[in-house]
């Protein structure tokens, strides 16, 4: 595949931020965020390998690096990074990583589950329900129905049956994704937890909830906070798993807030 990523953009304001969208969603998920922020940031939003108007991945290496790779070359100065879910444990690979490139960082629900893994193993077990389901419609090679699963557990709470047929084919034709995330998501296959990495993220981070997530959700944001040495957590209420899409006001108002500090 080609080394660019598509990107567009949102907004007009003096800061220039950078936003990572989660699995199986594309730069448009931003447009709420985004259009609530405008006059604060010029949000440059990109489209992750296979997802949106990027090229598909091509299978080869690890996907995670290749993701994180891609999102690295678009930054050439201190930048303030947004992500959401799987997009967000890309900015907090890259502030570890290279914090010189990252001004500030705001994780919404980042699924680094390594981190609640090394701390609390039953803790995420009990969470993981979904998991063995989500494993055997894949490994089955029945993607609808590995997709449903999947955007049970970590969707918007509209329920599949809601879901327009060409979203559930987009998702289904992308599941692929989630297993080949894992190495890095679960197995920390980048070392991050290695004693004294995460001490070099000095830059304030956001870590954002949903108030409505689960428990793994707190699990995961627990154990990245703890690690880490400048960071603020804040919950949204009502909101679930995909709050920049269903609370963009919410999240657009403590991002502001948050970012009226670095």
């Amino acid at each position: 595949m080609s080394s660019a990523l598509f990107t567009r953009r949102f907004g007009h304001g003096p800061r220039q931020a950078l936003a990572i969208h989660c699995t199986l969603a594309h730069s448009g998920a931003w447009r709420g965020v985004g259009e609530a922020l405008a006059d604060d940031l010029t949000l440059l939003c990109c489209d992750l390998p296979s997802h949106g108007k990027s090229d598909d991945w091509d299978g080869q290496g690890d996907i995670h690096q290749r993701s994180t790779d891609m999102v690295r070359d678009l930054l050439t100065e201190p930048t303030d990074i947004i992500g959401h879910s799987f997009g967000a444990t890309i900015g907090l690979r890259i502030a570890i990583e290279n914090p010189e490139l990252v001004r500030s960082l705001t994780m919404i629900e980042p699924v680094y589950f390594a981190a609640a893994l090394a701390d609390d193993p039953a803790r995420v077990a009990a969470g993981a329900r979904n998991s063995g389901g989500f494993d055997a419609a894949f490994d089955a090679g029945d993607r609808m129905e590995a997709a449903r699963i999947f955007n049970t557990g970590w969707g918007d709470g509209s329920g599949w049956e809601k879901t327009p047929e060409k979203l559930r084919q987009y998702m289904a034709d992308r599941i692929h994704y989630v297993p080949a995330s894992q190495p890095f998501l679960r197995d920390d296959n980048a070392g991050l937890l290695q004693p004294g990495r995460f001490a070099r993220a000095t830059m304030p981070v956001l870590l954002i909830d949903g108030g409505a997530s689960g428990d793994m959700v707190g699990a995961i944001s627990t154990s990245i906070a703890r690690r880490l040495p400048n960071v603020t957590r804040k919950a949204i209420d009502g909101a679930g798993h995909m709050a920049p899409i269903t609370h963009p006001q919410a999240v657009s108002s403590e991002i502001r807030r948050f970012l009226a500090t670095v």
